[in-house]
Order: structure tokens, then C-alpha cells, then sequence
């Protein structure tokens, strides 16, 4: 019996998987499209390194099976925000030097994206509450923090959509 075929939206391109029915979005993305930006962290959507957008929101791939993922949904990964690394987010985080070893900060920078398109300004304790989902096995949360705030100010002059 032939695998099913699933039709993926992702940064702006439609994509095909051939995969067995259940195969989580993660599996989808980085072993079928090659797509390594989204990180496997724990497999149950509690550490934040797995995360992308869904129709803008903020959603973990690893929890997300290919076929809820396949109705014409806009998915974006961290390698869809822009093609050169010049989303003000991910300006904002070499800036700060938010990253130490850097293993979830394609879910934190995702996550800090789907903040600024809803909550431009942030104070910091939006932002703390907003962020509290996405682990950072080093502890760079400051620098995150600082990362997010030097973003916001930016987010007006360049559109931050996904």
C-alpha cells in the first residue's frame, strides 16, 4: 500500500511529503525537506525549540502530525522569516548576543516573532510571560529579554510578518 502524500505551505513555497500518516511536522520539515533550522528538543511541546508558525501563531512541530499540518495552512520556519538573516528579530539577536550554544534559538526567535506581530511593544513582563514556554538549556534568558526589546523598537520600520 503506497504512502499517503501530504501538500505543505512553507515559506511561501508548496511542498509535497510522501510520508506514513502521524509523522510529526518536525520529521516532515528536517527529514524530508531538508529544512534543519527547527529543533528537536523533547518531543512533547514543553521546551520550545520545535517552534514555527501556523497561520502566524506560534505552534510546536513536534506535536503537530503532518496531516493536521497539510489544510492549506501558511507554515513558517525560522528559514523562512527572511532570506538573508535581516528580520529585525534576528538582527536584534546578534546584537545582544543572545545565543550561547544557539540549540533553541530558532524556536525563541520564532516565539518572539509571533510577540512583536501582536504586541509591538512589549513591556517586560509581557515579554517574560510570552517567552516563558521556550527553554534555554545555557540560561541566555537576559540576553533573550534584550534581544526582544531592541527588536520591538524596530518592528515598526520593517514588516515582521510570517
Amino acid at each position: 500500500m503506497p504512502m499517503p502524500v501530504y501538500t505543505l505551505h512553507i515559506n511561501g513555497e508548496t511542498r509535497t511529503a510522501e510520508v506514513p500518516g502521524g509523522t510529526s511536522l518536525l520529521w516532515v520539515i528536517r527529514e524530508h525537506l531538508g529544512l534543519m533550522g527547527t529543533k528537536y528538543g523533547c518531543g512533547i511541546a514543553q521546551c520550545g525549540a520545535c517552534t514555527l508558525h501556523v497561520d502566524g501563531d506560534p505552534v510546536r512541530a513536534c506535536v503537530l502530525s503532518v496531516e493536521q499540518a497539510s489544510k492549506g495552512q501558511k507554515i513558517v520556519t525560522i528559514e523562512g522569516l527572511s532570506t538573508d538573516g535581516r528580520h529585525p528579530v534576528q538582527k536584534a539577536w546578534i546584537e545582544a548576543q543572545a545565543p550561547q550554544c544557539g540549540y533553541c534559538q530558532s524556536g525563541q526567535i520564532m516565539q518572539a516573532v509571533a510577540l512583536l506581530q501582536t504586541t509591538p511593544h512589549p513591556t517586560r513582563d509581557e515579554i517574560k510571560r510570552y517567552m516563558n514556554g521556550n527553554l534555554c538549556r545555557c540560561g541566555t534568558y537576559l540576553r533573550i529579554l534584550e534581544a526582544i526589546e531592541i527588536a520591538s523598537g524596530r518592528m515598526d520600520t520593517q514588516s515582521g510578518s510570517s
